[in-house]
């Protein structure tokens, strides 16, 4: 696997090596001590699976509040999505800052996101669909997020949103949204 850093402290791109054959590729695109030798959360709790069937569709900004804050890594797996992420850890260098990735099926590319992260994506394509790696459970009541349109980020979205869900546009400002993010999130 090639690990490459991102412009957000501790989030990486990371690709697969293909090895070909007369049969097609073989590739790894998750090893423990990979993930462990750079760093990075390298245990894994659950997988996750979304899809969306229409291009536009926006889901997040979300992560989980401590102490059940969540590594991802995320791959798109049909189809493409504009994946962002968020800093939302105070002692951070990147702190308040966020990044947009295109991910691809064909690309095979994933993005690891750190603990302390909101992470959301816009599809690209209709029927699409997207795999998480998780290194914790889901846990309902640690569940927060931040609305897309956010005038704190002002993330401009590749394409008009078609679906979101009524709970991601119910969050709060994120100037206004109580508690604010913990050093724990460090």
């Amino acid at each position: 696997m090639l690990f490459t850093p991102t412009r957000l402290a501790d989030a990486w791109i990371v690709d697969i090596e293909q090895r070909h054959d007369e049969r097609g590729f073989f590739a790894r695109s998750w090893c423990r001590e990979e993930f462990a030798a750079h760093g990075l959360v390298a245990e894994l709790a659950q997988c996750n699976l979304s899809g969306s069937s229409r291009r536009g569709t926006v889901r997040g900004m979300h992560f989980q509040q401590p102490p059940h804050d969540e590594a991802k890594l995320v791959r798109c797996t049909a189809g493409a999505i504009w994946d962002v992420i968020i800093d939302l850890r105070l002692d951070s260098p990147t702190f308040e800052a966020w990044q947009g990735f295109q991910l691809t099926a064909a690309s095979h590319r994933s993005l690891y996101v750190p603990p302390g992260f909101a992470h959301g994506f816009q599809t690209l394509q209709d029927d699409t669909e997207v795999a998480y790696q998780m290194s914790v459970a889901h846990v309902p009541e640690a569940a927060a997020g931040l609305r897309h349109d956010d005038p704190a980020f002002a993330i401009p979205w590749p394409l008009p949103v078609s679906v979101i869900s009524a709970r991601d546009l119910s969050w709060p400002d994120y100037g206004t949204r109580l508690p604010r993010p913990t050093a724990r999130f460090a």
